[in-house]
């Protein structure tokens, strides 16, 4: 078997007000024993002392800039300008590497897939508000590939996308506020395939992030609506009407009984149905 040459791994992080975690962040990447990697980091204007983390880690950092952006999506697109390497992944500043090897490990992989497959995911450690480990998601793309088509359900911090994905669909759609993500991935996977790769935990993500309220997540189901007939699915699908029925529950309930009592009953329901709990650790 021919063996393949290792490529560089692009890490991009979008940030704004993320003096809290962004050091954690910088560090989980600067940290990795594959050193085949670049670190860009685009700020939008902040004011919380982040500007001034960037600036003690500028020789740790391949580009970083500070400026006002017009969200997420803006910054990425920023920072897909920038980058040089073959395959990209996307962090947030709650965000970080799971461990050391995360990224070597994921690089052995995506050396070997084929160059018709463009997105290749691992596992995501999702981490309560004191950053204390909940459970990690990702499941086998055969299992997701029609789920996908109705809900956001690649964990994309955990997500590698090839260069020529990009190259090829263009940049992230800055219309988008929460959903952006999907679209992008959905313009690829709704005829697509993605490679799953189940024995990495690529990263980790603090809950509590803009589609944790029940208001914002119906705006994101929204948006995922609207990015499923972007790309030529007119009508939604029966895992979309749950999801938004359920959202609308969560938003009745939350007004009703308030936050706290609402946690406490969703989690109820997840106990009976064999899950751990979720809302009343976040």
């Amino acid at each position: 078997m021919t063996l393949q040459p290792l490529p560089v791994v692009t890490v991009i992080v979008a940030v704004y007000n993320g003096a809290k975690t962004l050091q954690q962040c910088i560090d989980s990447v600067v940290a990795q024993s594959y050193r085949n990697t670049e670190l860009i980091i685009i700020d939008g204007d902040s004011n919380d002392g982040t500007q001034e983390i960037l600036t003690r880690n500028t020789k740790n950092l391949d580009y970083w800039i500070s400026e006002p952006d017009d969200g997420i999506y803006s910054a990425w697109n920023k920072a897909l300008a920038k980058t040089t390497g073959d395959w990209i992944c996307f962090l947030g500043a709650d965000d970080f590497l799971w461990n050391v090897g995360a990224l070597q490990e994921m690089a052995v992989q995506l050396a070997n897939i084929p160059e018709d497959r463009r997105v290749a995911y691992g596992r995501l450690m999702l981490l309560d508000n004191d950053g204390t480990e909940l459970f990690a998601v990702g499941d086998p793309w055969d299992e997701m590939k029609a789920r996908f088509k109705q809900l956001m359900c690649v964990p994309h911090p955990a997500t590698m996308h090839r260069r020529s994905l990009f190259e090829h669909h263009g940049k992230f759609d800055e219309t988008y506020r929460i959903a952006g993500d999907y679209e992008m991935l959905l313009r690829e996977l709704n005829t697509g395939n993605a490679v799953f790769i189940p024995d990495i935990i690529l990263s980790a993500m603090r809950q509590g992030g803009v589609s944790s309220t029940p208001s914002n997540t119906i705006r994101a189901l929204q948006e995922v609506r609207s990015a499923q007939r972007k790309n030529g699915l007119p009508r939604p699908g029966r895992a979309w009407l749950m999801a938004m029925t359920r959202a609308y529950a969560r938003s009745f309930l939350w007004s009703m009984l308030g936050e706290k009592k609402t946690r406490w009953l969703l989690d109820v329901g997840r106990a009976l149905m064999g899950l751990p709990a979720f809302w009343t650790k976040t």
